[in-house]
């Protein structure tokens, strides 16, 4: 059986989200997979963790879970778009047309409909061509046309045609821009120089291998599949789509990487992905062993062949520690994640800082040691730069003081998050502090405030069409409802014998005590009033956030008619 992760869904998917926007999308996918473990199908987690694979490059669990998304409601535009998107990826442009046009007839708003409508036809034209260029001619019966023929006479022509391509290839020298193949091809860009430089060599190319193949055939096939590479790379990514992929990819990693990395660099951080991804796969001894390896080597490096060496030494105690705690070993993450710390504080990184806090917050809250959660989270606030950041470490400190019963605090974080919640706009993120507050007032036995709160939460709720939500809450409103009630009618015992006591039954003392027992009176009556009214309005909810008034109003109206 699958081990229950320690955490709330909300939690996981909002740290998920976070570490995507960071790029680190191998830890966002292990977020991914913890949050469906606790909510198995939710759409929206199954459409975050399709975006993870897809930038990771695994494009069949990227487009199996963008169909899971959509099994149950198909008008769904984000799984819609996130299918398209896939699709798109895998070069099945037709396809994804389809599905462009499908998200964008039901959000004709969304402009990464019409846009995705645009750049899958520019892609399709320059695969196969303008269809005003095609014409068809019929000059024969194929019907009557032998199939075996038919294979034979194709099977010349390709040879023929392979031949023509080899002899055209020796002949042409390559007239492409050198910067526009570069960007295409990435790092197999220097596979093609290398490729490029052999051909020069007229004695290797006129050598033959101990299975009879030529040298020169052998590099000239390589080359060809560099190009049909870079062929299809071009037209999978027109010129604006490559700009916008070259303005994400600045932003993935640290500052050095747009500088031209050098091999031992372009190595380490292929390793790190792999870390990542094997992290994200659920084999964290696998990531683990790798990392510390990695890290074993790095340290005999020099500053000159990794230039952000401490970086990423803080990157790896990092991912070290990630990886000990979904093993359960919670101390030495919180030893590894502490040297993440120390190294980030020493070479002022910022985000490496925020980055160490916020795990060592999560290894102490995972192990119950909420007072040092609260510590570390709270250090970090300032670090915080947008509102659904905020919103989410005000909601997991609001949790943290919860469970060490200082409900004041709890309820006073968990308005803060709600205000960051409402300056984002997010109404998932708005239940989820409405809810945390409503919690706190419970515990503050302020029943009155509680109930409010959790009519709101309920409203919410309806608005996600969250049904499990929505039935939890109206069983925690007939709770409180009913406690509400009990204190209200004790109030009430409790205020009746305080009169009766300060009543003198004597007839000496009923003339001149009068006026003043006349106002305490008075003034008990005054609330009485009050409680009886809130003890009607609590009575009258029906659970479901509408009120029971309305269905007295016919009497009411027929009373008034006959007097």
């Amino acid at each position: 059986e699958k081990t229950v992760p320690a955490g709330t869904f909300p939690s996981f998917m909002a740290e998920g989200a976070q570490l995507g926007r960071r790029g680190e999308h191998g830890k966002a996918l292990a977020c991914f997979n913890n949050a469906l473990k606790l909510r198995a199908g939710d759409k929206h987690c199954l459409v975050a963790r399709s975006k993870c694979y897809l930038k990771l490059g695994d494009t069949a669990n990227a487009l199996k879970d963008a169909e899971a998304s959509l099994e149950n409601d198909k008008t769904f535009c984000k799984g819609l778009y996130q299918k398209a998107e896939t699709l798109y990826t895998m070069g099945d442009f037709e396809f994804a047309l389809v599905f462009y046009h499908r998200g964008h007839r039901l959000r004709p708003d969304l402009e990464k409909f019409a846009l995705g409508i645009e750049k899958s036809q520019e892609a399709i034209i320059n695969c196969i061509g303008s269809p005003s260029s095609v014409k068809l001619e019929n000059k024969e019966d194929l019907c009557f046309v032998s199939l075996q023929a038919e294979s034979k006479k194709a099977k010349q022509k390709a040879q023929i045609q392979l031949a023509e391509d080899q002899t055209w290839r020796k002949q042409k020298k390559p007239g492409r821009n050198p910067r526009t193949e570069q960007q295409l091809l990435g790092e197999l860009y220097a596979d093609k120089l290398y490729l490029e430089k052999l051909l020069k060599d007229k004695d290797l190319m006129e050598s033959s291998t101990k299975q009879g193949v030529r040298v020169a055939e052998l590099v000239w096939s390589g080359i060809s599949y560099l190009e049909s590479r870079r062929e299809f790379w071009q037209q999978q990514q027109p010129l604006y789509a490559r700009e916008r992929e070259r303005r994400l990819r600045r932003r993935r990693w640290s500052r050095d990487q747009a500088r031209r990395a050098p091999e031992a660099g372009r190595h380490l951080l292929r390793t790190v992905r792999d870390i990542e991804m094997l992290l994200a796969g659920d084999c964290p001894e696998e990531s683990c062993r790798k990392a510390e390896h990695m890290l074993e080597t790095i340290q005999g490096w020099s500053e000159e062949e990794v230039p952000n060496k401490s970086e990423l030494i803080g990157n790896l105690h990092s991912c070290i520690g990630n990886a000990q705690l979904e093993m359960g070993q919670v101390e030495a993450a919180l030893q590894s994640h502490q040297m993440d710390l120390d190294l980030a504080r020493q070479n002022n990184l910022p985000e490496a800082v925020s980055r160490a806090l916020e795990n060592i917050g999560r290894a102490y809250a995972r192990s119950g040691r909420f007072q040092q959660a609260l510590d570390s989270w709270e250090e970090k606030i300032p670090m915080a730069k947008s509102s659904l950041e905020k919103t989410w470490l005000f909601h997991e400190i609001g949790q943290c003081y919860l469970q060490l019963n200082k409900a004041e605090a709890a309820q006073s974080y968990g308005q803060k998050s709600l205000q960051s919640a409402d300056e984002e706009g997010d109404v998932e993120w708005q239940f989820h502090a409405t809810m945390l507050v409503a919690q706190a007032q419970v515990k503050l036995k302020d029943y009155w405030s509680a109930i409010l709160n959790f009519e709101k939460a309920l409203e919410k709720a309806k608005l996600m069409g969250n049904k499990a939500a929505q039935r939890d809450i109206t069983a925690a409103l007939d709770d409180v409802s009913r406690i509400f009630i009990k204190e209200l009618d004790e109030r009430g015992e409790e205020t009746t014998l305080y009169s009766l006591k300060g009543f003198d039954f004597s007839s000496q003392n009923t003339t001149g005590d009068q006026l003043g027992k006349d106002g305490a009176e008075s003034e008990q009556s005054t609330e009485n009033q009050e409680n009886g009214k809130q003890k009607e309005d609590v009575r009258n909810y029906d659970g479901h956030g509408n009120s029971k008034e309305g269905e007295k109003e016919p009497e009411n109206k027929e009373d008034e008619r006959k007097e």
